[in-house]
């Protein structure tokens, strides 16, 4: 049963093909550009663009299984060419923040959740996977950090519980491999809950250098996030504040139900990223 992993070069793709590949399951990866594959040799390579949905039907020819992270723009086109290919299930990389009450009229939240509801009708089975909070979240501040040591947080004592992406493929992997669905689709955290400031202090122990925190009020959080799509900005604040509340951010044990082990530590997820930071 053939699956094919769309987005095959992405932090979170990845890892599934790899994860994929170690369980001996007939993998194929999609790229938009095939002159941007590389992947090892022997891999299965197709060009697939959800935004061109003529590329989907040969992409999707013999796949019974598909991964993919999708918008909704796309999501409508995809649930029709996966359904006349025949998938059998869909596994989604959503978002934690579908299951927020707190979070439903978040912009985020409602592309997320308006993806979901259209590749749920669509035919195959729909099994989403919900992070809430990536750690690769992190490589945001990357540039500041090389060129100045520094990060500027607005609320540094904000509090999240950051996955690896590796972990959140391993969950990918299970419901590939048929784990149950409503297990692999609750939310799904990191393995300790951190503050912001805990975070960068975690990488700078990586990178055996002191990191500076520059607190930043939300006024000028806002003119340095820009004002392209203000009520993105403020669906992120919100998020942001939110985590400085004493019922705000928790972690949650889905990872070890589905993994059987605890999820990777923050401090390892520095570790296995610190060129980016270098």
């Amino acid at each position: 049963m053939t699956t094919l992993v769309i987005g095959a070069r992405g932090a979170v793709g990845r890892h599934v093909l790899d994860g994929l590949q170690a369980a001996r399951v007939p993998v194929r990866a999609s790229v938009r550009d095939l002159a941007k594959a590389d992947f090892a040799p022997g891999i299965d390579v197709v060009q697939a663009d959800l935004t061109r949905p003529e590329t989907l039907a040969a992409a999707l020819d013999g796949v019974k299984q598909v991964f993919l992270y999708a918008e909704p723009h796309g999501a409508t086109a995809f649930g029709k060419a996966a359904r006349a290919a025949g998938v059998e299930r869909v596994v989604l990389l959503s978002s934690g923040s579908v299951l927020l009450p707190w979070a439903t009229s978040n912009p985020i939240t409602v592309e997320h959740r308006m993806t979901e509801d259209l590749l749920s009708t669509s035919g195959p089975e729909l099994v989403p996977i919900r992070p809430l909070v990536l750690a690769n979240n992190a490589l945001n501040w990357a540039s500041s950090i090389r060129s100045r040591r520094t990060v500027s947080l607005v609320h540094p004592g904000s509090v999240s519980a950051p996955i690896h992406e590796r972990d959140i493929a391993a969950v990918a992997v299970a419901a590939l491999s048929g784990a149950d669905p409503q297990e692999v689709s609750a939310l799904l955290t990191g393995a300790e809950p951190l503050t912001l400031r805990e975070q960068v202090a975690l990488i700078a122990e990586e990178l055996d250098e002191s990191i500076a925190v520059e607190e930043l009020d939300e006024r000028r959080a806002r003119e340095m996030f820009g004002v392209g799509e203000p009520e993105i900005v403020d669906a992120i604040l919100h998020f942001v504040r939110r985590g400085t509340a004493a019922d705000g951010w928790f972690r949650t044990a889905t990872a070890e139900r589905v993994l059987g082990r605890p999820p990777v530590p923050y401090a390892e997820w520095a570790r296995d990223h610190v060129a980016a930071f270098r």
